[in-house]
């Protein structure tokens, strides 16, 4: 049996900049140390890259999917059947939907790195959740994927 591909997949993963940031945190806790001698700075140079490395891959492992029905983004798994409306915002749009005009139910894959995002209304009456918040690099992709596998259901 094949398994078909999923019709819309994205990591959001950190910028590369942040990798250098990484670097830049085990530089700073190698000077702490510096003062008890070489080894232990090498060690802190080592530790604080890795520890620092660790946290910017773990929060750039998030992905979305729309795949067997599902859309998948980050922990939440929702049936596409409990979708409404699907609002693809812009940088600016994506800010207010995020700040001012957020829901403190809703749920939110925000990565405040990519300035894209999209909105999709949940319409389970099972759900409290009014509506997910998705940040992605292509969310007219990301509408479409939903809009089809929506049809499809």
């Amino acid at each position: 049996m094949q398994l078909s591909a999923a019709p819309y997949e994205e990591r959001l993963t950190a910028p590369r900049s942040w990798w250098l940031i990484s670097l830049l945190a085990g530089v700073s806790l190698a000077l702490i140390v510096l003062p008890l001698g070489t080894l232990p700075m090498l060690g802190g140079l080592a530790v604080g890259s890795a520890a620092a490395a660790v946290v910017v891959s773990a929060y750039g492992s998030a992905r979305i999917r729309v795949v067997g029905g599902l859309l998948i983004a980050g922990e939440a798994r929702i049936p596409v059947t409990a979708l409404g409306e699907v609002e693809v915002l812009d940088a600016e749009e994506a800010r207010a939907w995020r700040t001012h005009r957020a829901d403190p139910r809703c749920f939110m894959l925000l990565r405040a790195y990519v300035p894209g995002a999209v909105r999709v209304e949940i319409t389970d009456p099972e759900d409290p959740t009014p509506y997910a918040f998705l940040s992605t690099r292509e969310p007219e992709r990301l509408a479409e994927a939903l809009r089809a596998a929506k049809t499809a259901a």
